[in-house]
């Protein structure tokens, strides 16, 4: 195989990925050696998915539930949206401490109680930000284009009827979305990007707990994350911005996601 025969989207995704064959896979390396640039790329889009299978190793070794999928909500529209009022409100009354990795607790009203698994939740929407948002080649599985495909497929997969939320308004737009493994089963991951580059993605799993009122963290890398819990699943969004730049796009999605 020659060397430009070897610098084929697929093939890289495949070597990527560890899934070329001997031969094919030192057509590869051989062609990177020849692209500095492109070949630390890829070292380092390697190393990012061992980090987040390691990452990930422990929640996969978990027993599966027999049950992951959740009834559907039973309040209305106008009532869901009451209740994003209400939460954002204690949100924005709490201050949202700064601390990494949920070091900041802060008391919630009576009623609300915050699950254990939610700064697990964060972390690995985080890990996941990590992985994709820098992905040129390929940053999501279904593009923006198949929008409704999209998001009939990861409905389905969740059990959970999904909508893309339109933060068009704050200057992102939809790049797409992919399946993700999860601690307990199958995740969502819907990407955005502004004028700029810069990328935000909604990570989104079926997870067990009653409603929470957002929880802000931030990672040494300078990822932000905003995470809850409601109605049987699990939200977080995340991105290389504070907490004043993350907020609006966590409210667009609380939205769209409890409509």
């Amino acid at each position: 195989m020659t060397r430009d025969a070897a610098m084929t989207e697929d093939n890289l995704q495949r070597y990527i990925d560890g899934r070329l064959d001997p031969a094919r896979a030192e057509a590869v390396r051989r062609a990177l050696a020849d692209n500095p640039a492109l070949a630390a790329e890829v070292e380092g889009q390697i190393a990012d998915r061992a980090a987040l299978r390691n990452a990930l190793a422990g929640r996969a070794a978990e027993p599966v539930p027999e049950r992951l999928r959740l009834p559907p909500p039973a309040t209305g529209g106008m009532a869901r949206m009451a209740a994003a009022a209400a939460i954002f409100a204690v949100g924005i009354g709490l201050g949202w401490g700064l601390g990494r990795d949920w070091g900041v607790e802060h008391p919630l009203p009576s009623g609300i109680r915050v699950a254990q698994n939610e700064s697990a939740l964060a972390q690995e929407a985080r890990v996941a930000h990590a992985v994709y948002a820098v992905e040129v080649v390929h940053p999501v599985e279904v593009r923006a284009e198949e929008r409704e495909h999209l998001m009939a497929w990861l409905s389905k997969r969740l059990g959970r009827k999904l909508s893309a939320p339109d933060l068009s308004a704050h200057g992102f737009e939809l790049v797409g979305g992919r399946l993700l493994p999860a601690g307990t089963g199958p995740a969502a991951q819907l990407m955005y990007e502004d004028a700029s580059g810069l990328r935000a993605t909604i990570y989104i799993t079926a997870m067990s707990g009653d409603e929470s009122a957002f929880r802000y963290s931030r990672s040494a890398e300078g990822v932000s994350s905003l995470a809850w819990l409601d109605e049987g699943y699990g939200c977080a969004i995340s991105a290389p911005l504070d907490r004043a730049q993350l907020w609006p796009l966590a409210e667009a999605t609380y939205e769209a996601l409890a409509l």
